[in-house]
């Protein structure tokens, strides 16, 4: 079960360490998404449904979703509907190998083919941006 929501208390020199959620049903691809954020710095918190990135959003300071868009039981949009509900201010961003055709409360989309440096400058912009 990928669910991880033990979140010790940054040092203050990394207070300002964004934390982002990344939802994602297949394990392996959770995973490598996961050491790729954090290599960047980045808090990363994991939920493999939609019902735990619901719990997740409800207890913990989230500054970014990074949510596949075929999920297990819903979709990344139907999910960015109910995540905006909880948390409007905080950026989701679907990342998929194929647009939907309702992007409905998604605040960007980022094809699985995009190059990872622009894959990461996309991320920080967006919470740079939001988190003003």
């Amino acid at each position: 079960m990928a669910y991880n929501v033990t979140v010790a208390r940054p040092a203050r020199s990394q207070s300002n360490q964004a934390t982002i959620l990344c939802v994602e049903d297949n394990a392996a691809y959770l995973q490598l998404r996961k050491a790729l954020l954090e290599k960047e710095g980045y808090l990363v918190l994991t939920a493999t449904t939609g019902s735990r990135a619901v719990a997740v959003m409800q207890r913990v300071p989230v500054s970014l979703v990074l949510s596949d868009h075929m999920l297990r039981g819903t979709t990344g949009v139907a999910l960015a509907q109910q995540l905006k509900a909880i948390k409007p201010h905080v950026p989701f961003v679907l990342y998929s190998g194929t647009a939907p055709e309702v992007m409905g409360n998604v605040d960007c989309f980022i094809s699985k083919d995009e190059t990872v440096p622009n894959f990461l400058s996309i991320i920080k912009s967006l919470i740079q941006r939001h988190a003003a």
